[in-house]
């Protein structure tokens, strides 16, 4: 019944903060059609990225775990003329995907998709971006912080999603290799002085979890 509740007042705040957009509907429902994994960002999420890039006056975002390309699209209408999105992922098919979803978007001379898995591609990766969105599997996220450090400059937001995970990230416990990566991912981020940063714990239609928000200050 809660996570019916939950979904029901995402449900609503959509309906009316963000209502319906043909090429983010049009991109959920290929993504869907294609078999690909239902775990985008809510649509209330999405538009939380857009004003978040906007607010930070964004010219330059790097997005790791593109998926179907739905919060890549929000992410690049945010943009400014001229500013840039590079998203990477390792799925060719999901790629494909995204690739089609942002080109029906009008956003392809905007976003480029990078296809292979982001530990090989981010090396070769320039930077800095002015806002870092990571969105990909959570037993690398250490490694993507550190990564996304590497490509910011004071000023830089850098948003990590599914960090909580159903609650279980308070367990010191668990063995679950992503739960594990999350919490090396916070106690690296606590023990930097480069980044302030906070998380937020949420519920919706993907049910229990949160987002870390690590803003780059030196």
């Amino acid at each position: 019944m809660t996570q019916e509740i939950w979904t029901g007042v995402d449900e609503y705040l959509g309906d009316v903060l963000v209502r319906s957009d043909p090429a983010l509907d049009s991109a959920r429902a290929a993504s869907k059609a294609a078999g690909l994994p239902e775990i985008a960002v809510a649509p209330n999420q999405g538009k939380l990225l857009n004003l978040l890039a906007r607010l930070s006056g964004a010219r330059s975002i790097l997005e790791i775990g593109t998926l179907g390309g739905y919060s890549t699209i929000w992410l690049a209408r945010a943009l400014p003329e001229g500013g840039r999105l590079l998203s990477l992922e390792a799925d060719p098919k999901h790629a494909d995907v995204a690739r089609a979803n942002i080109k029906a978007a009008g956003l392809a001379d905007v976003v480029e998709v990078r296809l292979g898995a982001a530990l090989d591609t981010l090396p070769d990766v320039e930077g800095p971006f002015d806002l870092i969105f990571v969105d990909a599997d959570k037993p690398n996220v250490p490694h993507y912080f550190e990564a996304a450090l590497k490509l910011s400059r004071p000023g830089t937001l850098i948003i990590i999603d599914n960090v909580i995970r159903r609650g279980a990230v308070a367990d010191p416990s668990s063995t679950d290799p992503a739960i594990v990566g999350i919490r090396r991912m916070h106690e690296l981020i606590a023990a930097e002085p480069r980044v302030d940063a906070t998380a937020l714990q949420t519920v919706g239609a993907k049910g229990h979890d949160g987002l870390t928000f690590a803003l780059v200050v030196a």
